[in-house]
């Protein structure tokens, strides 16, 4: 249900000023029009219904998203300094840049949904390779989630809500599906800092970064491919490394925080904004990556 719309004769004499072809002006008013927050918005929903004009409707479009922008940017603010930075509440807060009426309650149950298939295949006499093969078989096979290269043609395949939707996402938005169903069932996978891959990695039930200081690679049994979820070895991990002439050091086998795949994840989103039209989004989501340094 729509919130009540507010009555006041200067929102109203500010309506009046938003077709104003005086960039001056109209960026004055914009301004103090967003000041009034979120609570504006059915006022200015109402003003699109009833505005022919193209222009204007489009600038009504850019103060509604300005305002959604504003809120988004104190609860990244709010996630960045929390205890635990949740990974699944991180993506659904990136989602709601491009959805920002996104309804979360729907996509917890999708989840719990897949968690509860994967659980009822699971047992503690499996071996981690053959959890692995599980979780891949439920979320790739049973569940249908394809893997598509990335491309910045579509900003879908970067948000968790239209990846489960449309059960297609990108090694990013797939990794960070496959990395929230393994923390909910207590199965220790990471992504780790690969160059130009998304890689996640096995490791053994006992690492611990914080304790562990020597090289990570010797706690990972295997490693899996997020955008199909198919693990591989010790060995392939070697042979990518010598493809791409990279020497390799324990840096890459570091697990990366919540924080950075999130970071990660909007810096990648930002790529589909280049368009001079919609450039100023990219800068938006430019800005939010810089808060989670």
């Amino acid at each position: 249900m729509r919130n009540l719309m507010l009555e006041t004769k200067e929102i109203a004499a500010l309506f009046n000023l938003i077709d104003d072809p005086d960039e001056e002006v109209y960026s004055t008013v914009s301004q103090r029009i967003t000041d009034f927050g979120t609570n504006i918005i059915p006022n200015l929903e109402n003003l699109w219904e009833n505005t022919l004009r193209e222009d204007v409707q489009e600038r009504i479009e850019i103060l509604i998203h300005k305002l959604h922008y504003s809120d988004l940017v104190n609860d990244i603010a709010q996630w960045n300094s929390s205890a635990y930075n949740d990974l699944l509440f991180g993506a659904l807060l990136v989602s709601k840049f491009q959805y920002p009426e996104l309804q979360t309650t729907p996509v917890l149950q999708e989840i719990e949904k897949i968690r509860r298939n994967v659980w009822l295949e699971l047992n503690s006499f499996l071996t981690p390779l053959e959890q692995a093969n599980v979780i891949t078989s439920i979320i790739y096979n049973y569940y249908n989630l394809k893997g598509a290269e990335i491309t910045y043609a579509n900003p879908d395949d970067f948000l968790l809500h239209k990846v489960l939707q449309t059960k297609k996402g990108n090694t990013l938005s797939n990794g960070v599906l496959y990395l929230v169903l393994a923390a909910l069932l207590d199965i220790p996978v990471k992504a780790i800092n690969v160059p130009k891959h998304f890689v996640l990695a096995y490791f053994k039930k006992d690492y611990d970064a914080a304790v562990h200081k020597g090289n990570p690679q010797q706690y990972i049994q295997f490693y899996v491919d997020a955008t199909t979820g198919q693990p591989f070895s010790h060995k392939d991990i070697e042979l990518y490394f010598k493809r791409i002439s990279v020497p390799i050091a324990s840096f890459y086998f570091r697990p990366i925080s919540n924080k950075r795949i999130i970071q990660m994840l909007v810096e990648e989103l930002a790529k589909c904004f280049m368009a001079p039209k919609v450039q100023y989004k990219q800068e938006e989501l430019l800005k939010l990556a810089a808060l989670l340094d």
